[in-house]
Order: structure tokens, then C-alpha cells, then sequence
């Protein structure tokens, strides 16, 4: 793939992921648990790892939540969307590279889903000095494993049609 095909790719992912994350933000549904959300923008996260690699997805990630809050975030929704996010990314890349014939693509969501909430909730603790708030952890983590089984079934369909196209080498 050439480089330029490559730097229109990454920006066209970072512009879905960010359309995500508007759409998100407009629905109304209130999952009765706080910090809760659909993660919707990690639909991106994922089909970039699968059709990139670390560096590639890195850049997503990077950008859409920079970019993200930019348009309507706070230092503190960077620092929990950042902390999130990365962590949720390394520990995707990981299980991919790592356990490849093992691990689904709805396995790689869901824990990432997960380790987003551990990020989340690892940066609260260090803002607030108190690390008594990971007593909110197993709510989140609950409410993480649903949402990740619905964008890791989301990207699977995703892949399977990108890979029908033959534009994409999907590493999976």
C-alpha cells in the first residue's frame, strides 16, 4: 500500500471514528450506570488494527480522541478518554499478535472494552488520590463486556465485507 493511500486511509477512519463518537453523544439512552457508554468509536479502533498494524491504529486512537475533544471534551475527559483508549489498544494488539488462532475478533472487543474501563477507572484514582473508586470497577466491567461483544460482532461483519472487496489485506 502506498504511503499516500495509506495517510487517506488513517484520516478517513479517524473521520468514521469521530462521527461515532458524535452519533454516541446524541443518543439519549442513559445505561443507568454513570461513565457508561456504546464505545462506538472503537468499531474504528479495531478494523484499523486489523487492517494496519501497532503504529497505523496508534494513530487513530490518538488522533480521534484529540480530535474528539476538541470538539466538546475537557482535560479531564482527555485524560480518561486517552487513558481508556491506549490501554484498550496496547492490551487489543497484544491479544492479536499474541493469541491469533485463539482469540476471536468478539474476544479481542470485549477485553479491550474492558481495559478501557480499567483505564478509566486507574485515571480516576490518580485524579482524585483515592483509590477506593475501584469499588466501580465490576460495574463497569460488566456493562464493558456487553458493549464489547457488540462492537466486536459489529467489526466482524465489517472485516468480512472490507475483505470481500479485495482493497484490504484484513489480518485476521
Amino acid at each position: 500500500m502506498s504511503r499516500t493511500k495509506k495517510i487517506v486511509i488513517i484520516a478517513l477512519l479517524v473521520a468514521q471514528a469521530l462521527v461515532l463518537y458524535l452519533v454516541e453523544r446524541m443518543i439519549p439512552f442513559n445505561f443507568g450506570i454513570p461513565g457508561a457508554k456504546l464505545g462506538l468509536a472503537n468499531i474504528i479502533t479495531l478494523v484499523s488494527l486489523f487492517i494496519f498494524g501497532f503504529k497505523e491504529t496508534f494513530m487513530v486512537v490518538v488522533l480521534r480522541v484529540l480530535m474528539s475533544n476538541l470538539m466538546g471534551g475537557s482535560i479531564s475527559s482527555l485524560l480518561f478518554s486517552l487513558s481508556g483508549g491506549l490501554l484498550s489498544f496496547f492490551i487489543m494488539y497484544l491479544l492479536k499478535r499474541i493469541g491469533k488462532d485463539k482469540i476471536s475478533i468478539i474476544g479481542i472487543s470485549i477485553v479491550g472494552a474492558v481495559f478501557h474501563n480499567i483505564g478509566q477507572i486507574l485515571m480516576a484514582a490518580f485524579v482524585i488520590h483515592n483509590l477506593k473508586i475501584v469499588v466501580y470497577l465490576p460495574v463497569l466491567l460488566i456493562s464493558g463486556v456487553a458493549t464489547g461483544f457488540f462492537v466486536g460482532i459489529t467489526v466482524s461483519y465489517i472485516l468480512k465485507i472490507l475483505k470481500n472487496t479485495g482493497l484490504f489485506k484484513i489480518n485476521y
